[in-house]
């Protein structure tokens, strides 16, 4: 069970401008942004500025799509600590993997805005995707339906108006799993180890984001398995050499059953 998200929201006090009528002040509620600091068997490994919420599943899909771990089942999530400027969480992963990720040397320093600040290196940054192997099909109508779900399904951003969210949709089942973060790929990541710890076959349905379609979304999305991303922003330029190299289908500016598809369109039919 989802933990409450009301500590996701800030109360904070406003002054309040509207046309000629005299100025009010009130409470409004923004979302939370905090520092989030990941370690792995007891060893900084990054600080994201992220939503402090679903942060099991961050935690999981982290490792995840940074490739810490190469399945949920080599990732623990051993503490949560609580501190003044921000939250540490304390995973424990096998030695080996451990020693491959010291040998990787990365210092990410994130921001909500970038996925990829701190990498040492261009080669560390630009890893290849895994190549996606799922077939199933998806219809224009599916994308309508899971859009039409998510519009109605992100309570922080119908609050406070500043999150992004990231859905998969599985059209068998009609289920839509959603998770929602200050950063875009904060929520992505939110996504996959909620995906991960569920067991949910990721072959099955697509990936929707509220965000533009950047590297990185692409990215974690083929390390998830997920064979069509729908954005309903604006896809890059890398994004979408990066969905033709992994084999995944990549749309965007998504209205209903009107998008762009930008590469392997064959998984995506009328």
């Amino acid at each position: 069970m989802r933990e409450p998200l009301s500590h996701a929201l800030a109360p904070v006090q406003r002054l309040h401008f509207d046309g000629d009528a005299p100025a009010r002040t009130d409470t409004d509620a923004v979302i939370a942004e905090t520092a989030i600091a990941l370690l792995y068997n007891g060893q900084p490994h990054a600080v994201m500025m992220a939503t402090p919420a679903d942060l099991d599943d961050f935690a999981l899909g982290f490792a995840l799509g940074e490739g810490v771990v190469g399945n949920a089942s080599e990732f623990n999530l051993v503490d949560t600590v609580h501190h003044p400027d921000g939250i540490a969480l304390h995973g424990a992963i096998p030695q080996a993997r451990f020693d491959a990720l010291d040998a990787r040397r990365r210092g990410l320093a994130g921001r909500s805005g970038c996925g990829l600040c701190g990498v040492e290196s261009i080669e560390a940054a630009m890893r290849p995707p895994p190549v996606v192997g799922a077939t199933a099909r998806i219809t224009r109508r599916d994308v309508a339906t899971a859009l039409d779900l998510l519009a109605s399904r992100q309570p922080l951003n119908d609050a406070s108006g500043g999150v992004h969210a990231a859905a998969f949709f599985d059209p068998r089942t009609g289920t839509l799993v959603v998770r929602e973060d200050v950063g875009r790929h904060n929520a992505l990541d939110k996504l996959a180890g909620a995906l991960a710890r569920a067991g949910t076959d990721n072959t099955t349905g697509f990936l929707v984001i509220t965000s533009r379609a950047s590297y990185e979304m692409v990215h974690k999305a083929a390390t998830c398995g997920i064979g069509l991303v729908v954005a309903i922003s604006a896809p890059t330029d890398l994004a979408i050499r990066n969905a033709d190299a992994a084999g995944l289908t990549l749309a965007a500016f998504a209205r209903g059953e009107a998008l762009n598809v930008y590469s392997h369109p064959h998984r995506l039919g009328g």
